[in-house]
């Protein structure tokens, strides 16, 4: 029997196969370029390593119960340590449409900052399995080797959501995103390639904080 396409076979597990994907994207976002309004570290924080457990996450201040758990992660650490925060740019893939409104609750503005919670294991892991270098000595804001989790306020969100071809295209000729909100279709999240596709590039580099400006000083 020849083998089902990569959809046919994953078919009501898009979250899994997107994850085991995005573990083959690079540390940088691929498709945002450096610029001055995002000059410090750009680290893969979700999904981590099959094996590993540790993971950094969102929650709200004072909660210790409820996580947000993106599908994809990536973290922009500043670099001043007397005023630390972070950007995230995350992905989320959406297998229905209740499932999509719920993802997108999680990121709706609020009144309350969100944080990111680095665990310190995630810290003092190697970057990647070919570079040992431990992931707290390429966050600037760090000036020493970390005892505990690193803890900062989200200073500016993005999320992409990949979509089922119905739901996009739905999604793409009726509805207006809100400006932090970016879209593509689950195929782009589900090829072995995604990472290197020049339209899924040039939507992440619209995802970025540089990209509401008409030129940067």
């Amino acid at each position: 029997m020849p083998e089902l396409p990569i959809q046919h076979r994953y078919e009501g597990s898009s979250d899994a196969i997107v994850r085991a994907r995005l573990r083959k994207w690079p540390q940088h976002p691929p498709g945002v370029r450096p610029s001055p309004k995002q000059p410090g570290t750009w680290l893969r924080a979700r999904p981590g390593d099959a094996n590993g457990s540790a993971q950094p996450f969102l929650k709200l201040p004072g909660s210790s119960t409820f996580r947000t758990l993106p599908d994809g992660m990536w973290l922009h650490f500043g670099t001043d340590p007397a005023d630390p925060w972070c950007d995230i740019l995350c992905i989320e893939a959406c297998s229905s449409l209740p499932n999509l409104l719920d993802k997108r609750s999680r990121f709706a503005p609020s009144t309350t900052s969100t944080l990111v919670c680095c665990p310190l294991s995630w810290l003092l892991d190697r970057v990647q399995p070919n570079d040992p270098t431990p992931r707290w000595k390429l966050i600037r804001l760090l000036t020493a080797e970390p005892s505990g989790p690193l803890i900062l306020p989200v200073r500016d969100v993005r999320v992409v959501y990949g979509l089922r071809a119905r739901h996009y295209e739905g999604f793409a000729r009726t509805q207006i995103p809100q400006p932090h909100e970016y879209f593509c279709p689950m195929e782009v999240l589900t090829a072995e390639d995604g990472a290197e596709n020049p339209a899924m590039q040039a939507l992440l580099g619209r995802a970025t904080a540089s990209a509401n400006f008409m030129e940067l000083p």
